[in-house]
């Protein structure tokens, strides 16, 4: 069964209603440009109100690397999720038991760039490319080129985000088979703000229930 991944989380009523739903994982964004920005003191805060055995990750973007080590241990998170131009050494830096790293692939031509970074991560998340955006585009990933990246690094876990939503969440994981998905704006009412009927949905129907 494919986990899942609700990111963009701002408040510990909206990480309720995901675990709540049967999300795998949180997700907080420690990007100050971000519109679904959140504070290291609030995600402290939300993360000592969830349940155990629900894995909570930071993303983070460009971020210096004593901070992110910092804010890991501060915030009680699991995972670091790279969603900048870090490089392999950055990534092994913070741990590579640690680290998701993010990469925003235009083409398959461009699959190689990952080659590097194996071995230094334990797993890499697929995201839509945008010359102004970081994430959180709301555009669907290209699934061609999650396929080839899937072929080309089998022994790396691959999580699937980029315009997922409830309507299109089956197609994706039926085309990639990714271990996991990763969802935002697409279970949102406003930028931060997730939907309750949309989370239920999207859950419900990435797990096939």
């Amino acid at each position: 069964m494919v986990r899942v991944k609700v990111c963009g989380i701002t408040n510990l009523n909206d990480a309720l209603i995901t675990v709540k739903a049967g999300a795998d994982a949180v997700g907080f964004i420690l990007y100050p440009k971000s519109k679904r920005f959140i504070k290291a003191k609030e995600v402290r805060r939300i993360t000592q109100g969830l349940p155990p055995f629900i894995f909570k990750v930071g993303v983070f973007v460009n971020e210096d690397l004593h901070a992110i080590l910092e804010i890991l241990s501060y915030a009680n998170l699991d995972f670091a999720q790279l969603h900048g131009d870090e490089s392999p050494e950055e990534c092994e830096y913070i741990g590579k038991e640690r680290v998701i790293k993010v990469f925003r692939l235009k083409s398959i031509d461009e699959v190689e760039k990952i080659e590097p970074y194996i071995g230094k991560i334990r797993a890499l998340l697929l995201d839509t490319y945008s010359e102004s955006s970081y994430g959180g585009t709301g555009k669907t990933f290209n699934w061609e080129i999650a396929r080839a990246v899937k072929e080309r690094f089998p022994q790396i876990p691959l999580i699937l985000s980029g315009g997922l939503n409830p309507e299109n969440v089956r197609d994706a994981i039926k085309e990639v088979n990714p271990y996991a998905i990763d969802v935002s704006s697409g279970v949102e009412r406003a930028p931060g703000i997730k939907d309750r009927e949309k989370v239920e949905l999207f859950i419900r129907r990435a797990k096939c229930e």
